[in-house]
Formats: structure tokens, C-alpha cells, sequence
């Protein structure tokens, strides 16, 4: 089982990107999950958050701008990212919690870059 992340690229101040986070290999579905970014020389930290039932929670740089969401029968998370700032330049990872038939495990995907130009 792997998460494979893509939707990156370079990108215009103010404009759109979505990610998307898809699940290979056999899962019975997917619990909470999360948008994680790294830009150089920080920290990796939490962008956004989906619970197993739906409700997301965001960083309050990006609230308003991106938007979390999950296929369970495509086994995919997006992220949905307008109005991109410079700032928002980073790695991005994808993270999940993915359930089997007798237990649950985290996932991280590799990395896909976000660059936005001002």
C-alpha cells in the first residue's frame, strides 16, 4: 500500500492548484487524513485535516483558501488550493490513516512541490 501524491507546479500569486493524494493497494477505507507542507529551512507542519467523518480543520494561513476533501470509493484526498501565495511555496505530503480489515495504519506519500511566483 502507498500514497502517491501529484497535482504540484509552479503557479502564479492568486492562482488555483489541487492535489491529489491517491491510494494503491487494497484498503477497506480511509480514516482521518491530512495535508502537510515543509518549505525550506522550516518546519513540517499541518495545512489541513480530515476526519474519518468529514470535518476538516485548517491552518489559519491557508482558512479560506484551501479546501480538504475525500473519495473513499476512489480512494483519493484533495486539496483544493486558490489564491496562492508566495508563501505558499513548499513540499507538500499527504498523509492518512488507512483502514484494513483488522487494523489501521498511517501512510505518508512522497513529497510534490508547490511553487508560486509573485
Amino acid at each position: 500500500v502507498q500514497l502517491q501524491a501529484s497535482g504540484g507546479g509552479l503557479v502564479q500569486a492568486g492562482g488555483s492548484l489541487r492535489l491529489s493524494c491517491e491510494v494503491s493497494g487494497r484498503i477497506s477505507s480511509i480514516n482521518a487524513a491530512g495535508w502537510y507542507r515543509q518549505a525550506p529551512g522550516k518546519q513540517r507542519e499541518l495545512v489541513a485535516g480530515i476526519s474519518s467523518g468529514g470535518s476538516a480543520n485548517y491552518a489559519d494561513s491557508v482558512k479560506g483558501r484551501f479546501t480538504i476533501s475525500k473519495d473513499n470509493a476512489k480512494k483519493m484526498v484533495y486539496l483544493q488550493m486558490n489564491s496562492l501565495k508566495p508563501e505558499d511555496t513548499a513540499v507538500y505530503y499527504c498523509n492518512a490513516d488507512l483502514r484494513f480489515l483488522m487494523s489501521t495504519r498511517n501512510y505518508w506519500g512522497q513529497g510534490t512541490q508547490v511553487t508560486v511566483s509573485s
